[in-house]
């Protein structure tokens, strides 16, 4: 791996150094920011996926809903449809994304979600439909720099931090770790559920950030819901991902349970033959103490066909997920201060 990052280290300083003027052109305003009007937070990170956006996005969404009147905007990765689009939870993930079918989903009439791939038109779609809109919470929108959001909210993962990665194509950043000065706040992610104060120092320094605004969040994992057969007793766990990292998920669940993995790639659009290969992996158990467990935004994707593709005679569960976030109270209120001020 490390003779392979070698070869492809020239490739990553071509790409970052793209990237990088880029950033400078709108940065000196030779290419031009849409600066979203009234309040707007943009949560995103430097890698490439699975840094846990979904439920911190959720987590801001839940938190100022009763304050605000909330837009959630995502680009919609992985539709099959283009422009601005409003969601909701009848929705398919093929039409709108399985993120955003989330939102839709757990938020219901309560949140304005939406996607469009071109952010300023999504924005100005949204603030006409909704004049008295308050709130626009931009998801996967940081290296998006033709809008200009009011707050920037930086994720990067405690088992992968941008600190210890490289550009791509030799690591999985999508620009230079100097990309980070953009962030108003820094929220380490999938942190263990007990974090030292030595850990976060170690973290800080590494990162070179402000501790003040540098957060720590861990993965809360809900029980399973069923959308198949329940099963009264599990002892193994047929697990089906189709997210950049399962490996928390994966290390959760195996403090209980034997678990056995297929992993698909992020945003897998599961197909019938899918289906019908997992169900025979299925049959092939003889233990019947056996469920298949497959992850919430993999579950937003396979809904639609639960009934068509049989999914309803086999023990489906699925694994929601929330967010706790360390030094909650202090967060709250940066966030807080930021949204009421005038």
């Amino acid at each position: 791996m490390q003779a392979l990052r070698k070869l492809l280290w020239p490739f990553s300083l071509v790409y970052g150094f793209i990237t990088f003027v880029r950033n400078k052109c709108y940065d000196w305003g030779i290419l031009k920011s849409f600066a979203i009007p009234g309040k707007s937070i943009c949560v995103g990170n430097l890698s490439v996926g699975g840094t846990g956006k979904t439920p911190h996005v959720a987590y801001l969404a839940e938190f100022l809903k009763d304050q605000s009147e909330t837009s959630i905007l995502s680009r919609g990765y992985g539709r099959k449809t283009s422009g601005f689009r409003l969601v909701n939870s009848l929705d398919s993930a093929e039409n709108v994304g399985d993120e955003p079918l989330f939102y839709a989903s757990i938020f219901d009439k309560n949140v304005h979600v939406a996607v469009c791939e071109k952010r300023a038109e999504g924005v100005q779609a949204l603030q006409q439909l909704f004049p008295s809109n308050q709130l626009i919470i931009l998801d996967d929108a940081y290296q998006h720099r033709a809008v200009k959001a009011g707050l920037n909210i930086l994720l990067t993962e405690y088992n992968a931090p941008f600190s210890s990665d490289l550009v791509l194509p030799a690591g999985n950043l999508r620009e230079f770790r100097s990309g980070k000065n953009r962030a108003d706040l820094v929220i380490v992610t999938k942190c263990p559920k007990e974090i030292s104060d030595s850990d976060k120092n170690r973290l800080a320094n590494s990162l070179k950030v402000n501790t003040e605004t540098l957060f720590f969040s861990e993965i809360v994992y809900a029980p399973f819901k069923a959308f198949g057969k329940e099963c009264t007793s599990i002892k193994k766990v047929l697990l089906v991902t189709g997210i950049a990292n399962p490996s928390p998920l994966i290390a959760e669940i195996a403090q209980k349970y034997e678990v056995e993995h297929l992993k698909f790639g992020d945003h897998h659009a599961f197909s019938k033959q899918d289906i019908e290969e997992i169900h025979q992996k299925f049959d092939t158990f003889a233990c019947n103490e056996t469920i298949i467990l497959t992850t919430e935004k993999d579950f937003m994707r396979l809904k639609a066909v639960s009934a068509s593709w049989k999914l309803d005679d086999y023990p489906w569960y699925y694994q929601p997920i929330t967010v706790k976030i360390d030094n909650e109270n202090k967060f709250k209120a940066l966030i807080n201060q930021y949204v009421n001020t005038i």
